[in-house]
């Protein structure tokens, strides 16, 4: 039997409607899905080249932190819990700093250690060296801005979604918060 055949139509009219506002919300796990799994592949063709590169193994690790931090924040948001949607919005703003972090490097880097074997080939054909540097640089900064505009709206959005879970459980029933708890909720 099923458990809806034993509910009044007030309740599932009332189960009905708490499933229709919990998409207020959980458009986000799938959100969180869709960003683990790409920075998880990212963290995973990152981490067999890092051998001899510090970079890229702290950028490696810090991809897969932040991927398993989304998986996390995405279980935790389908249990209905608005810590999930906070973490998720920290983790946003961790993947920014990461990037941010790992672009100066790299602008730091063009400047204190400029790759000689590029800068003799670009001489043959009467490209500066100034040239160089400040395209890198302006790609990194590209970069920077690209990273604090999305990471910076999807911290935005996950933020948002915190008020979202807190008004749902403020207004559901115990019973169907238990209820949802219980089953997968996409």
């Amino acid at each position: 039997m099923d458990a809806r055949e034993t509910l009044s139509p007030e309740q599932k009219e009332a189960l009905e409607d708490a499933r229709k506002s919990a998409g207020q919300f959980l458009g986000a796990a799938k959100v969180a899905t869709f960003n683990g799994w790409t920075l998880a592949v990212f963290a995973a063709l990152t981490i067999p080249f890092a051998i001899g590169s510090v970079t890229a193994l702290v950028l490696g690790v810090g991809m897969a932190v932040v991927a398993r931090n989304e998986f996390k924040g995405r279980g935790m948001l389908r249990r209905i819990d608005p810590a999930g949607a906070r973490l998720l919005g920290r983790n946003q703003v961790g993947l920014m700093c990461l990037v941010i972090a790992y672009c100066l490097w790299s602008m730091y880097g063009a400047y204190a250690h400029p790759d000689l074997q590029i800068q003799q080939q670009l001489d043959l054909v009467g490209v500066p060296p100034d040239t160089v540097r400040s395209l890198t640089v302006l790609v990194y900064a590209g970069v920077i801005g690209t990273s604090l505009i999305f990471q910076g709206l999807n911290a935005r959005y996950y933020f948002v979604r915190v008020k979202r879970v807190e008004a749902y459980l403020r207004r559901t029933p115990e019973w169907i918060v238990e209820l949802q708890r219980t089953v997968t909720l996409d």
